[in-house]
């Protein structure tokens, strides 16, 4: 890659900071100032190092999770402004390596790895932390790190990433889909060895209230590392991570760690909130998220009926979605009710089906719908796990996973002639020159 894309791509602007602690702000990380900051840093700079790393894991949310659920078939996007919502990502024409879609979602992603690389270095210059201490920030860091290198490798999908960064002038080379996921998965487990018997002696944001503590944020790490493996078809490997993360089979389904957001100075706001009835830009639940959920299940609160149905581009809805009832609602990173449709997942693919049957029906009655009296097969119960993950991880970023990961995107709807469901989006521009 050319150094300019490398600047584009990796390297963070202007990093937006949390209202608690917005002093020693960096400006751009590919300046001497950054150089200064890795052989040098303070105490207060390497916590405003690891505050801004923290928020900038929420910059562009909105255009990813937009991407991946109209694709999964969960939303249409309707916006005058940007007719590609209902064009190219619905499967018209193709894919464009170029556009905003695949683009910015990709850049934000990098910069905050970018931004957990040049944390890391600056922690093993400063001497005058604790190895606990240097512990819980590399930890930390990378945890982060896996975390936004999978936000992207579920883009690209066997397109492939880059998992190897660290030295923005000579990159690691693209990883197809299976390196990729093990190179994330073993920068889990660095990040759980650091965590393990680490001090965090930085601020985190309450968006990881309960997990604050070294014990709490290895459970966080957990709990990722059980999506990997599912994501690996390590269903032992799985259960084993379920273990030491925060699962609960009967615990409440939304605990668990969030972006958090604010109308603070110097903050963000949620832009995956949109108003109900909204006039012009809109965000609409597919209909058959209606037409195919269970009589009297309660999640079909998170498609709420319009007063009247929009319609653009031959596509029509009269459902908004409501997951996000305000502009600082927090948006889940990963919760409870996954990691109880996780086990349930290990367990059917293990064959321990009773135990399965168990964790789906903690959801099926959780939510107001009776107990699972279908098919007792291995088929059956896959399919009806997919079921529950689609309603509940609703317009999350799991449900076109979800159905690549079975082979079943030719099983997701397609109400208007001559669109079809893409399994991938291109590498953009700037990483394949």
């Amino acid at each position: 890659m050319k150094p300019s894309n490398i600047i584009f791509l990796l390297l963070l602007s202007a990093a937006a900071i949390l209202p608690a602690c917005q002093k020693g702000e960096i400006t751009n990380l590919n300046t001497p100032v950054a150089d200064d900051l890795i052989k040098g840093a303070t105490k207060e700079q390497l916590d405003n190092l690891a505050v801004a790393l923290e928020s900038s894991t929420r910059f562009t949310l909105n255009t990813y999770y937009d991407a991946v659920s109209i694709l999964g078939r969960e939303i249409y996007r309707f916006s005058g402004s940007e007719p590609r919502y209902t064009t190219e990502l619905m499967g018209q024409g193709e894919l464009n390596n170029n556009t905003f879609y695949i683009t910015n979602p990709w850049a934000s992603r990098y910069r905050a790895v970018r931004q957990a690389n040049i944390l890391i270095e600056a922690v093993g210059n400063a001497a005058y932390l604790t190895a606990e201490q240097k512990k819980g920030y590399t930890g930390f860091a990378k945890t982060i790190m896996a975390h936004q290198l999978l936000m992207n490798l579920t883009m690209t999908y066997t397109n492939g990433i880059r998992t190897d960064v660290k030295n923005a002038a000579q990159l690691g080379p693209i990883k197809p889909y299976p390196e990729a996921l093990t190179d994330i998965a073993a920068i889990l487990d660095e990040g759980k060895a650091d965590l393990t018997g680490s001090n965090i002696s930085f601020p985190i944001s309450d968006g990881f209230a309960g997990f604050k503590t070294a014990d709490g944020l290895v459970k966080f790490n957990r709990a990722l590392a059980a999506r990997v493996a599912v994501y690996r078809q390590q269903w032992a490997g799985a259960l084993t991570a379920l273990n030491e993360s925060f699962f609960d089979l009967n615990g409440p389904h939304g605990r668990g760690i969030y972006h958090i957001f604010s109308g603070g100075s110097g903050d963000l706001l949620n832009n995956l909130f949109l108003q109900q009835n909204n006039p012009g830009e809109n965000r609409l639940a597919y209909p058959t998220y209606a037409t195919d959920i269970a009589p009297g299940d309660d999640r079909i609160g998170k498609a709420t009926v319009r007063a009247a149905p929009v319609t653009t581009d031959n596509l029509t809805s009269n459902r908004d979605v409501w997951i996000y009832t305000s502009n600082t609602a927090p948006v889940a990173i990963i919760r409870n009710e996954e990691l109880v449709l996780i086990y349930a997942e290990a367990k059917i693919n293990l064959n321990q089906i009773p135990d399965a049957i168990v964790a789906l029906n903690r959801i099926r009655t959780s939510h107001n719908v009776p107990v699972y009296v279908g098919a007792i097969t291995q088929a059956a119960l896959i399919t009806e796990m997919l079921h529950q993950r689609r309603y509940s991880l609703f317009a999350e970023g799991h449900r076109w996973v979800d159905m690549r990961r079975y082979n079943r995107l030719n099983q997701l709807p397609n109400p208007r002639a001559g669109d079809k469901v893409w399994d991938k989006f291109p590498v953009p521009l700037t990483e394949a020159n």
